[in-house]
């Protein structure tokens, strides 16, 4: 029997509020969050509480797409992010919420990641493999220190 809940951990080379930065930067997010193959636009984002997103992924392979957005329910910069998320498509029904936390450690930042709510007809182990793709493009994009 399925959870609905995907929880992902990470040490990210990187300091908390770089990390954090990366999910509140609309230009950040649609850079490493569309999982391997897909591309992602982003519709809009006000990053505060009580603010919304709307973002599309779009299959590279295919051009099949679909979008999404929620609501930002607590965020902590450097610390905690809490959203809503919701898919447009009528066929995956429920509102996720998904939990991320930032707690700098001695090598990094650790992450951890839980989803809640995923909708029944998407099997957990996609959402598990979406989000480990998703973690190695962001760990790509916060872990370089590059100068000037």
């Amino acid at each position: 029997m399925s959870t609905n809940t995907v929880k992902l951990h990470r040490v990210i080379r990187t300091n908390p509020d770089k990390l954090y930065r990366a999910f509140v930067e609309a230009d950040a997010m649609a850079k490493w969050i569309p999982p391997f193959g897909f591309t992602c636009q982003v519709h809009h984002m006000d990053p505060k509480v009580g603010g919304t997103f709307k973002m599309s992924f779009r299959n590279f392979s295919t051009g099949n797409g679909h979008s999404f957005g929620g609501e930002y329910l607590e965020m902590v910069p450097g610390s905690l992010l809490r959203y809503t998320d919701q898919f447009d498509d009528p066929n995956m029904p429920g509102v996720m919420t998904v939990t991320v936390s930032f707690k700098q450690v001695l090598c990094g930042t650790e992450l951890s990641v839980t989803q809640e709510g995923i909708p029944e007809m998407i099997p957990v182990e996609m959402c598990y493999l979406g989000w480990q793709e998703s973690l190695v493009q962001l760990a790509n994009l916060v872990e370089p220190e590059i100068p000037g």
